[in-house]
């Protein structure tokens, strides 16, 4: 099955929950409370045969959990978060109970500064081997004390290609031109849009200075007279129903609408961009520690992590399970950037003194 045969059957991440239901195997949609308590097995390893996992919505593979249960006995339960700053809230007074959780790359930097992420045990992760070098010393997490990749993401511009006049292949697009006014949409998270307005201005997404946000603040309302919406990650919802023409959003989120229409393409602007990663991670005081390595181990199995990307359909760091796809999967530029594009983008760094500026600046630009 090629990759545009599998996107069709799932339509990206937010449809999968959909497909499987409320009654999907290992999935709670009443937090830790509604766990079901029957049961209380001990596993050989000392533990209660049970994992909770905290991640994004729509972002597990169909079986995955129901498979890791019939592999090794422990039933996993799956609550949801919806952002960064949700998951950082709900472990600021101490973990309320999960065993894994699934952090972007900032965030891993941040909990682990906080002292609330757990040092992973590599002997007990053995799958490791199949990761990709290249996402293994990563700067925001040296040598994956803390967390295993999950996926990547890189932000680009997704775009109805008769309706732009030529490849818009600078953020001037949507940052600073009125070429399109009234048919831009921007992410609605401040981070990322101040570290990018930084690219487009010749900085690293991670040397920003307060004077760089108040300026940044200033180019922001100027342009937001041309912003039609602030989305919620879903940019490729307003290209596919022709709300917008240009957005500012991931790249397998437009590689998928792609594929349902054939106007639509995505470029990363040639000032460069900033990558996301979300990662596998242990939180401090998890109470099932041992399944917890287990687990996320046993997502880096080349053939689970397969089964997972054929489901949510981003890219992944797992270069064993990335053999195993098909060629229209690898060889998609959308989905796997070129090398010289790819030198231009940067992961970003958690900055506490930035952090709260960006959020107090983003505020008053959404209100202006």
């Amino acid at each position: 099955m090629d990759f545009n045969e599998l996107i069709k059957q799932t339509r990206g991440r937010r449809s999968l929950l959909q497909a499987l239901g409320v009654a999907a195997v290992g999935i709670s949609f009443g937090g830790l409370a509604a766990c079901s308590k029957e049961g209380g097995k001990t596993l050989a390893n000392g533990e209660e045969a049970r994992l909770n996992f905290y991640n994004w919505d729509t972002y597990i593979g169909e079986t995955t959990l129901a498979d890791f249960e019939e592999a090794t006995g422990v039933a996993v339960t799956m609550d949801l978060f919806d952002s960064n700053d949700v998951l950082f809230a709900k472990f600021k007074a101490g973990n309320p109970g999960y065993d894994v959780i699934v952090p972007s790359n900032d965030f891993v930097e941040r909990m682990s500064k906080a002292d609330m992420l757990m040092p992973l045990d590599h002997s007990l992760i053995p799958n490791k081997k199949n990761i990709d070098a290249a996402y293994i010393n990563v700067e925001y997490d040296l040598q994956r004390k803390f967390s295993m990749p999950y996926t990547w993401l890189a932000l680009g511009i997704g775009y109805r290609k008769s309706k732009v006049s030529a490849t818009p292949d600078s953020w001037k697009v949507l940052f600073d031109s009125p070429e399109y006014a009234g048919r831009i949409a921007w992410l609605s998270e401040a981070g990322d849009m101040f570290r990018l307005f930084g690219k487009y201005l010749g900085k690293s997404v991670n040397e920003l200075t307060p004077a760089d946000v108040a300026t940044i603040e200033r180019m922001m309302i100027k342009q937001k007279p041309n912003v039609k919406k602030f989305h919620e990650d879903d940019g490729q919802d307003l290209l596919l129903k022709g709300d917008v023409d240009v957005v500012l959003e991931y790249n397998g989120d437009i590689a998928q609408a792609m594929v349902e229409d054939d106007d639509i393409d995505f470029v990363i602007p040639k000032e460069g961009s900033q990558l996301n990663s979300d990662n596998l991670c242990i939180p401090k005081g998890a109470p099932h520690p041992k399944n917890a390595h287990a687990f996320i181990n046993y997502i880096l199995d080349a053939n689970v992590d397969k089964h997972i990307t054929e489901t949510i359909l981003y890219p992944t760091p797992n270069a064993a399970a990335k053999a195993l796809m098909p060629e229209s999967y690898k060889n998609n530029p959308v989905i796997f950037p070129p090398a010289d594009v790819l030198a231009k983008c940067e992961y970003a760094r958690f900055n506490p003194e930035l952090q709260p500026l960006f959020e107090e600046a983003f505020t008053r630009v959404r209100a202006a």
